[in-house]
């Protein structure tokens, strides 16, 4: 049985067994507390947006002006995919 590290770690031996393999106490918490919660899937992939190529031009450009990339307006779609990138 793991031995109990108060109630902000809601599963010890998840923890007891991420911090073995080395991992920091930080990030062993957060990964044993996502478990524990049945509504958070830390295995899980994360986002689901296609990649660039897929996306209009005009969608390109809108993200690269909120990214404030400068000269944007000039840029074909090949490199606002490779500013958007870097």
């Amino acid at each position: 049985m793991a031995k109990s590290h108060g109630p902000s770690i809601k599963d010890d031996e998840l923890y007891e067994d991420l911090r073995d393999e080395g991992y920091s106490k930080e990030k062993a918490a957060r990964i044993a507390n996502a478990k524990a919660n049945p509504d958070m899937h830390p295995s899980k992939k994360g986002g689901k947006a296609p990649p660039y190529e897929q996306w209009t031009k005009d969608e390109l450009y809108d993200r690269a002006k909120e990214l404030e990339i400068e000269g944007r307006s000039d840029m074909t779609k090949d490199e606002l995919i490779a500013a958007l990138r870097d």
